[in-house]
C-alpha cells in the first residue's frame, strides 16, 4: 500500500467529520443570524393493505426544486426551511400523494400509497413528479417492476426477472433461449448478482433456460451497468440487486400458479399483525414425470432417468420498535439429473447436481431522523457434483465395479455493515465497510477402476476479501450534481496480499429541467474468477481464488450521456456511450478443461492454475433507450451497438479477436398494452447480430510416430487432425423472434383473483442457431496444409413453443 492510499483515505474520514460536524444538533455549534431554521421530515414509505416497505420512493418538492429517495427498507429523511410546503410522494405503479405541511419543527411521517389500479379518489394520480431519468445523478442503471417480469411473454410460461433484463439495452443474452448475460462486453462471472445481500453464484435452472429467481417472490430489481456507487465492489461489468418481499403484515394472502413443466406456491402474511410478518415461495418442475413414460418406452423398460428443478424462498420481518426491525431471509435452490440403465450384464447409475444456498440476517437501526445503518450476516453457498456408479457381471461370473465422484464449490461468510446519512437537503451519504472469508473446492476427484487406476485428489483453498466504502450524492447547484465514491479493497490468500483503490465519480448537468448531460468514471477489481470452457454458465464451470499466480482482475469504465424527459414526463430517452479496458482476465489454455486429470493410471492431476492463462479485453459501444413506463401503453425500445475484444499472449497466436459474444447489434422491443383491467397484450422482438465461433479451416494427417505425412505412401495408421489458425473465426448467422402474450383476468369475490395465460414464443418459428457442428471432411494428400472444407451444421431449437398458465391469488 502506497503513501496515496492513507492521504486518500485520511482525507474521506475528515471529509464525512466535516459533515457531520456541520450538521449537528449540538447546542454548542451556533448557525448564522441570516440562515433561517431548517427542519427534517423523515419516515418510512409502505404500500396500502400489506405494510410492504417500498424503496426508490420519490419525495419532492417542486417549489424548492429539492427531494430525495427512500433507501432499500423505506426510510427517507429530507431537510427543508420553516415554512409552508407541498411534498409530492410518487413511485411507479403508485398513485401520487401530495401532502402540505407547515413545518416548525422536526416531523416523522408514516406514508402509506395505494397501487394506482385501486387509487382513492382522493389520491392524486400524475406522472408530473414521477422521479425522472433527467432528475438522477446516477447513469447506466435502470429498474425494472416486477409487474413487467409478470405481464412480458415468457418461454414455457416461466417469469424470468434474467430474461427480462436480457430485453434492455447493454445487456445481451448468452445464446437462444438462455437465461446467462453479458454486460458490456464482460463475462458471466463478471456479473454480482445479489439477492437480499447475498452472493448468487450459478443464476441457472436447466442448463441455463431458466434463471433461479421465482418472480412470485421478488419486490425490486434494479440493474448497473456502468457508474457503479461504491457501495458495490467485486465485479467488473454490472451489478444484479435483487430484493425479496418482506411478507403481509395486515392479513394472508397466498398465490399459486400452474404452468406447463412446473408449478409454484406463495403464501405471505402476520404471525403478529402489524408486527411480524412471513414469506414463503416454492416452485418445482415435473419434466421429469413427464418424460418417464418415454424414457422407459425407448429403452424397453431397462432405463429410466430425468431431469428437475425446486426452489424455495423464505422470509421473516420483525419490528421490534419504530427505530429497529430485522429481517431473516433466505434461499435453496437445486438442479438433479439422474439415468439409470439395468441391463441383464450391465448397471450404470449417474447422478449430475447443482445449486444454490443463501441466508441473510439483517438488522436495521434509525439512530435519529439524519442517520440509518443496516447490519448484515450473510451466507452463500454454491456446489457441483457428479457421480457415477457402474457393475458389470462377465459369463465367469466375475463382477467388475467401479466408481465416480467429483465436485466443486464455494462457502462464503459476510459480515457488512452500512450507513444512510441525511446532513441536508444537498447531500446523501452513504458508507459502511464489509468482510467475506471465501472456502474455494475447485476440484474434488475420486475414482475407483480396477483396471484404469484409482484417483483421490482434493483442492482446496481459503481466502479473505474485505473493504471499505464512502459516497455521496452531493447537489452543487440547481443544475449540476455529482457523486464522488471511494472504495478500498482488500484481498489475502496464503501469503499473497492485494490492497486496491477503486474511486468512482458521477456527475449529471441539468441544461434544462427536462435534459441532462451525464458522465461517470469506475475502477473495479475482481478478487474471484469463473472458469468456464461455454461462457453461458452452465454447472461445470468453477469458481476459484486470486492467488500469488492468478492475479485480480481490473476494469476501468468511461461513460457518458444524455437524458430527456418529453411528451409531459411521460416518456424518457437515455442515450449513452461507454469505453472499458478490463486486465488480468483470464481463460482456460487451448485443449484445457474442468476436469483436471493429467494420468487416470497414475491418478495425477493438473493443478486448475496450470489450466489457465490471462489476458486483457476491451469492450466500447453505445446505447439507446426509449421507455413510456405510465399509461395502458407501456414498455420501450432498446438499441445497442457494441465491441468486445480479448487478447492472450497464449492464444490465438497472441494476437488480439473478438470474443465470442462479441455482437455489432442488438433491438429489443418490448410493449404492454391493457385496455381495460381484464386483458394484458403484450409482445417483445428482438434481433441480435450472431456469435462468434471458433472452427477448424485446417488439418493435419500425423503418422503413428506423431510426424506429419509428405504423402500417401505411409498414409496407414496415420490420424487426422483438425485445427484453427484463428480463435472465434467465424460469425454465426443473426437472430432475430417475434413473442406474443395475453393475460386474461377476472375478479372474484372476497378480493381474489385468477389469471389464465397464454403466450407464443418465437412465434414465425425462425430457426435461430443455437449451436454450430462441423461434419465430414476430406484430406488433400498433395497439400498438408490445404484448407479444410468442411460441412457445417446450423442446429436450431425454441421454434413456435406456445405454453399457458393458470395463476390464482387470495
Amino acid at each position: 500500500m502506497t503513501k496515496n492510499y492513507y492521504l486518500t483515505t485520511f482525507f474521506l474520514i475528515l471529509l464525512f467529520q466535516g459533515y457531520a460536524k456541520d450538521n449537528s444538533d449540538s447546542p454548542s455549534i451556533s448557525k448564522p443570524l441570516y440562515q433561517s431554521a431548517e427542519y427534517t421530515v423523515s419516515g418510512y414509505i409502505t404500500e396500502t393493505g400489506s405494510g410492504e416497505n417500498l424503496l426508490g420512493v420519490s419525495i419532492y418538492v417542486p417549489k424548492l426544486k429539492l427531494g430525495t429517495t427512500s433507501n432499500d427498507y423505506g426510510f427517507f429523511s429530507l431537510t427543508l426551511p420553516e415554512g409552508n410546503h407541498e411534498v409530492y410522494i410518487s413511485y411507479i405503479g403508485y398513485g401520487t400523494e401530495i401532502k402540505k405541511i407547515e413545518l416548525n419543527k422536526d416531523t416523522v411521517w408514516a406514508i402509506e400509497l395505494t397501487t394506482s389500479a385501486e387509487s382513492l379518489e382522493e389520491v392524486v394520480v400524475t406522472a408530473d413528479e414521477k422521479v425522472k431519468e433527467s432528475k438522477v445523478t446516477q447513469m447506466s442503471t435502470v429498474k425494472i417492476n416486477p409487474s413487467v417480469i409478470q405481464d412480458v411473454p415468457a418461454l414455457l410460461g416461466e417469469k424470468d426477472v434474467l430474461k427480462t433484463l436480457q430485453l434492455l439495452p447493454g445487456i445481451q443474452a448468452g445464446s437462444e433461449g438462455s437465461s446467462g448475460f453479458f454486460v458490456r462486453g464482460g463475462t458471466p462471472d463478471q456479473n454480482l448478482i445479489v439477492l437480499d445481500d447475498a452472493v448468487v453464484y450459478n443464476s441457472n435452472h436447466l442448463f441455463g433456460f431458466f434463471s433461479v429467481f421465482n418472480g412470485d417472490a421478488i419486490k425490486s430489481v434494479e440493474a448497473f451497468k456502468g457508474g457503479f456507487p461504491a457501495r458495490f465492489g467485486g465485479r467488473l461489468s454490472s451489478v444484479i440487486k435483487i430484493d425479496m418481499k418482506d411478507g403481509n403484515k395486515e392479513k394472508l394472502s397466498g398465490k399459486f400458479n400452474i404452468g406447463l413443466i412446473s408449478s409454484s406456491v406463495l403464501l405471505e402474511g402476520p404471525i403478529n399483525k402489524g408486527k411480524t410478518s412471513f414469506i414463503v415461495s416454492g416452485r418445482r418442475t415435473y419434466a421429469d414425470v413427464l418424460a418417464r413414460p418415454f424414457i422407459k418406452a425407448e429403452t424397453e423398460g431397462e432405463g429410466n432417468g430425468g431431469y428437475y428443478f425446486a426452489d424455495l424462498n423464505f422470509k421473516i420481518h420483525h419490528i421490534f420498535s419504530p427505530k429497529d426491525k430485522i429481517y431473516w431471509s433466505n434461499y435453496y435452490g437445486r438442479d438433479k439429473f439422474y439415468g439409470e440403465t439395468n441391463e441383464q450384464n450391465y448397471e450404470d447409475k449417474v447422478r449430475l447436481g447443482w445449486g444454490n444456498i443463501t441466508s441473510t440476517l439483517r438488522w436495521n437501526h434509525q439512530y435519529n431522523n439524519k442517520l440509518f445503518s443496516n447490519t448484515s450476516l450473510i451466507f452463500s453457498n454454491y456446489e457441483f457434483k457428479v457421480t457415477g456408479d457402474f457393475k458389470e457381471t462377465f459369463q465367469d461370473g466375475e463382477v467388475e465395479e467401479s466408481f465416480f465422484r467429483t465436485s466443486s464449490g464455494i462457502n462464503d461468510f459476510t459480515l457488512k455493515t452500512d450507513f444512510d446519512y441525511f446532513p441536508n437537503s444537498k447531500h446523501s451519504i452513504k458508507f459502511g465497510a464489509l468482510a467475506t472469508n471465501h472456502n474455494f473446492k475447485p476440484q474434488r476427484i475420486l475414482i475407483k477402476d480396477d483396471f484404469a487406476g484409482n484417483v483421490d485428489a482434493t483442492q482446496e483453498l481459503n481466502s479473505f476479501e474485505g473493504a471499505v466504502y464512502a459516497e455521496d450524492d452531493w447537489k452543487l447547484t440547481d443544475k449540476l450534481r455529482i457523486s464522488p465514491g471511494f472504495r478500498l479493497s482488500y484481498f489475502k490468500q496464503g501469503d499473497k496480499q492485494y490492497v486496491n483503490p477503486e474511486p468512482r465519480l458521477a456527475l449529471a448537468y441539468n441544461y434544462k429541467p427536462d435534459l441532462a448531460f451525464k458522465a461517470s468514471y469506475t475502477r473495479m477489481n475482481q478478487y474471484i474468477h469463473l472458469l468456464s470452457s461455454s461462457g453461458i454458465g452452465l454447472p461445470t464451470d468453477l469458481w476459484v481464488s486470486s492467488t500469488d499466480r492468478v492475479k485480480p482482475q481490473t476494469s476501468q469504465q468511461f461513460a457518458v450521456g444524455v437524458a430527456k424527459d418529453f411528451f409531459d414526463k411521460d416518456y424518457s430517452i437515455t442515450v449513452e456511450g461507454y469505453y472499458k479496458t478490463m486486465d488480468d482476465v483470464i481463460a482456460y489454455k487451448e485443449g484445457a478443461s474442468f476436469l483436471a486429470i493429467e494420468d487416470l493410471e497414475s491418478g495425477k492431476t493438473t493443478n486448475w492454475e496450470d489450466n489457465i492463462t490471462a489476458g486483457k479485453g476491451w469492450a466500447y459501444g453505445g446505447e439507446i433507450l426509449l421507455r413510456k413506463q405510465t399509461g395502458k401503453l407501456t414498455g420501450w425500445l432498446g438499441y445497442t451497438l457494441s465491441w468486445s475484444e480479448r487478447q492472450f499472449d497464449e492464444l490465438n497466436l497472441g494476437k488480439k479477436f473478438f470474443d465470442r459474444y462479441d455482437r455489432r447489434h442488438d433491438i429489443s422491443l418490448v410493449g404492454i398494452y391493457k385496455p381495460r383491467d381484464r386483458i394484458t397484450l403484450s409482445a417483445t422482438w428482438v434481433f441480435a447480430t450472431g456469435n462468434n465461433y471458433t472452427l477448424p479451416n485446417l488439418q493435419r494427417l500425423d503418422t503413428p510416430d506423431g510426424f506429419p505425412i509428405q504423402n500417401s505412401s505411409n498414409f496407414f495408421g496415420g490420424q487426422t487432425q483438425q485445427f484453427s489458425t484463428q480463435r472465434n473465426n467465424f460469425r454465426g448467422e443473426s437472430s432475430h423472434r417475434l413473442d406474443l402474450g395475453i393475460q386474461l383476468h377476472k375478479k372474484l369475490k372476497k378480493g381474489r383473483e385468477r389469471t389464465w395465460g397464454f403466450s407464443l414464443y418465437n412465434s414465425y418459428a425462425r430457426q435461430n442457431p443455437f449451436i454450430y457442428t462441423t461434419g465430414d471432411s476430406f484430406y488433400n494428400f498433395d497439400d498438408p496444409n490445404a484448407t479444410v472444407e468442411n460441412e457445417l451444421t446450423r442446429t436450431s431449437v425454441l421454434m413456435l413453443i406456445p405454453s399457458f398458465n393458470y395463476t390464482f391469488k387470495f
